[in-house]
This record gives C-alpha cells, structure tokens and sequence, in this order.
C-alpha cells in the first residue's frame, strides 16, 4: 500500500468548503484528488469527519454526507494507526520540533511512501526527513 502524495485534513475540508472566497482552493482541492495518485491516514479521515460535522463551521455536513466521504476515500491508500507509527511520530516530533499530531501526519505520509505532502498547515518546501511539505494553493502552483 502505497502513494505518491499525502492530503492533510485541510485539503479534504476545502472540497466541501463552499464560501465564495475559498472557491478557488476548493476547485485546487478537488483536482488533486482527481489527478494525483493520493494516501492518507486514519488520524487524518477522523479529523476530516469531526472538522467536517462541527457547528463552529461555516459549512458543514450532515454526519451521513461526512462518513459518506470518509468511506469513498477509504478506497485509497490509508495507513492506520500502529506502534512503529506512533514511535516514529515521536522521533520527527523531538527531531524537528513539530507537535505530535503533525508529526504524526509526517509520519504516515513517509511510512505510505509520500515524497509530497499537501499542507497549507506545514512550512511549505521543508523536508522532513524525505517528505517534503508542498501548499498546494500557493499562486505558483494554481491553475
């Protein structure tokens, strides 16, 4: 099981995101999942789905539409939660000072085989041990 590229949560929330002023990350979102060969993380589809349900949004899903997605994306690559993850998360974390939960995502992107991964969260063009963090909605990189 593996993936050319990693999508954080925040890619997934802009293609349900339907505020005028994101329409352009949220056509960017949903291109890549279109047209990029993509994995992601259990940490990541629970995250999506709390984020995507929460009253603090703007919009949001009902639960049935949110877990209807989580499903769909089920399909591609996933990398679930394990010891070794879980070990290897706290060593990025120690070794570049991320917090946990980011280094976690790290983490699973390299165990995926990810050389990419889409954050608008990371600082975009570091390397993490392999992984290099890319926003995807930087102007050099929108159509």
């Amino acid at each position: 099981m593996n993936a050319e590229v990693f999508v954080d949560t925040n890619i997934l929330l802009y293609t349900i995101d339907e505020d005028p002023a994101s329409a352009s990350k949220r056509q960017r979102a949903q291109q890549l999942l279109l047209s990029e060969p993509w994995g992601w993380s259990i940490q990541v589809a629970a995250e999506f789905f709390v984020n995507a349900i929460s009253p603090k949004r703007p919009f949001r899903l009902d639960s049935a539409d949110a877990a209807a997605l989580v499903e769909n994306w089920l399909a591609y690559p996933t990398l679930g939660l394990t010891a070794d993850l879980v070990r290897a998360a706290i060593q990025l974390h120690q070794r570049f000072q991320l917090g946990y939960w980011d280094a976690a995502i790290v983490a699973a992107a390299k165990q995926l085989g990810c050389r990419t991964h889409y954050s608008e969260d990371l600082n975009a063009g570091q390397d993490y041990d392999g992984v290099t963090v890319v926003n995807p909605f930087a102007a050099a990189l929108m159509p």
